[in-house]
């Protein structure tokens, strides 16, 4: 795996938060769903849990959501910025890996959720597996439709 950054173009950049704001709106909608039918174990969403924690009191749903659609749109344009000529499923997945980690390990103990949910009886394990299962692959049918299937570089 090559990792190098290079310079996008005013439209690359535009395409690159265009897949960003679109993977995290339709997550936004997927875990809204989820938490209003009684499906997700979390008592509400981690943008909105971090934003209260950061902010110190309590916050309107929106307020979560716009935190977690930046979020999600800043690593969907570092993902872009880096595999845009070749976007890659295991590209995607790798990176939705490490959020996945970062999640359990780092922002679940920051809004008192404890390392992997386990305050929250470890039941937060799943449904956080796939949401990121569900942001690797978004992410990467996105990039495909906006950037191309993936080109290759030519060789000098």
């Amino acid at each position: 795996m090559r990792v190098e950054f290079r310079a996008m173009s005013r439209r690359e950049w535009r395409k690159a938060i265009t897949v960003g704001i679109a993977t995290g709106a339709v997550l936004a909608v997927i875990n809204v769903i989820a938490m209003k039918s009684g499906l997700s174990p979390l008592p509400e969403p981690l943008g909105l849990a971090f934003a209260e924690t950061l902010l110190g009191r309590h916050l309107p749903l929106p307020v979560g959501l716009a935190f977690h659609l930046v979020w999600v749109t800043l690593f969907c344009v570092v993902y872009l910025a880096l595999w845009r000529d070749r976007p890659s499923l295991k590209y995607a997945a790798g990176l939705a890996g490490v959020l996945w980690l970062a999640a359990l390990v780092v922002f679940f103990p920051i809004v008192g959720w404890g390392v992997l949910g386990l305050a929250l009886g470890g039941k937060p394990i799943v449904p956080v597996t796939v949401s990121h299962a569900l942001f690797a692959a978004i992410l990467w049918g996105l990039s495909r439709l906006a950037f191309g299937a993936g080109r290759r570089p030519a060789v000098a």
